[in-house]
């Protein structure tokens, strides 16, 4: 029998993964706050990786932003910040592993194909489920290509099962795979990796063995949690913080700049104050202005609440300096 000495127990490493799509807000700093503070209460690491593989929707000038907003509200990292797009040799690698294993397949379906497929009479044309038109269709992405006459993307075959996923916040939930999320892509046209693979390359990668983030993500962890069984990779742990919403109950979000750390910078607001009010939400009496490092101790994660936290008019007016 093992003794204590020899009873191992994992580095805890969690990550902040912003991506340069916009403006960082105040839900993004309670994120990363809480799962800053995660980490480093428990003596864990925190490595930084910048989402960028989104060419789409990344915004010039985001990802030095996005830097400058987390060393703004005091936090650090581990190691060098990782570019996503830097590995996506090995995304892809990944991806081309599962469909020579059959658990992937080609899809040439365009959206208007997809939506036509699902909008059958009595069906709920806002039903997001893939119909899995393509699957067992072609032998090969060059066979799909030929025949369609245009790029294919690559889709993870989604098997017939129920997940069960035990989150640190949100508590148990489970997932009948199929019929709740369908075959998703994991290699998007032209070879883009797609969000889903990403993510679970590069945590596996970088050793990120515990997320903590939005709940507006739980419904990804099934995907996840597919992809890494099938890689091989570990399940990490999960934490899915209750949205921030503003003053009308209104979730933030990017598109709008709603709330962002860069216009409160450029208003003169105080971190502190912001990191004040992040800690009071989650238990931590924070009555003045405080330094992020110094509530590392006081933290503790299974004192968070489980509602959403609404940033008032009053918040607002603390976080100017004085």
């Amino acid at each position: 029998m093992a003794s204590a000495r020899e009873i191992l127990v994992p580095e805890a490493v969690g990550r902040l993964a912003p991506s340069p799509t916009g403006y960082l807000h105040l839900g993004h700093a309670r994120s990363f706050l809480i799962a800053w503070w995660h980490a480093r209460s428990r003596g864990g690491r925190i490595v930084l990786r910048l989402e960028d593989l989104d060419v789409e929707r990344v915004k010039p000038g985001m990802l030095d932003a996005a830097i400058d907003d987390l060393r703004w509200l005091g936090l650090d990292w581990d190691g060098e910040p990782w570019l996503q797009s830097r590995g996506v040799d090995a995304i892809s690698g990944a991806a081309n592993d599962l469909l020579h294993r059959g658990l992937a397949y080609p899809c040439t379906c365009t959206r208007k194909e997809i939506q036509a497929a699902m909008s059958a009479p009595q069906g709920d044309p806002t039903d997001s489920i893939y119909p899995g038109t393509c699957r067992g269709r072609y032998s090969s992405i060059a066979a799909a290509e030929q025949a369609a006459g245009r790029p294919a993307a690559l889709r993870f075959a989604v098997p017939d099962r129920l997940i069960r996923i035990d989150d640190g916040i949100q508590g148990v939930h489970k997932f009948d795979a199929r019929a709740a999320i369908g075959d998703f892509p994991i290699l998007r046209r032209l070879g883009m990796p797609a969000y889903q693979l990403a993510v679970v390359v590069d945590d596996g990668r970088q050793g990120v063995n515990e997320i903590v983030r939005g709940a507006d993500l739980l419904e990804s962890c099934a995907r996840q949690w597919l992809l890494q069984e099938a890689l091989g990779i570990e399940h990490p742990r999960w934490w899915h913080l209750p949205l921030v919403t503003d003053a009308s109950g209104r979730r933030l979000a990017k598109r709008s700049d709603d709330l962002s750390l860069a216009q409160l910078r450029r208003d003169r607001a105080d971190p502190r104050q912001i990191v004040a009010w992040v800690a009071r939400s989650v238990g931590i009496d924070a009555n003045k202005p405080v330094d992020a490092r110094a509530l590392i101790a006081q933290f503790d994660i299974s004192r968070l609440p489980r509602s959403e936290v609404r940033v008032t008019a009053a918040d607002m007016n603390g976080f100017r300096a004085p």
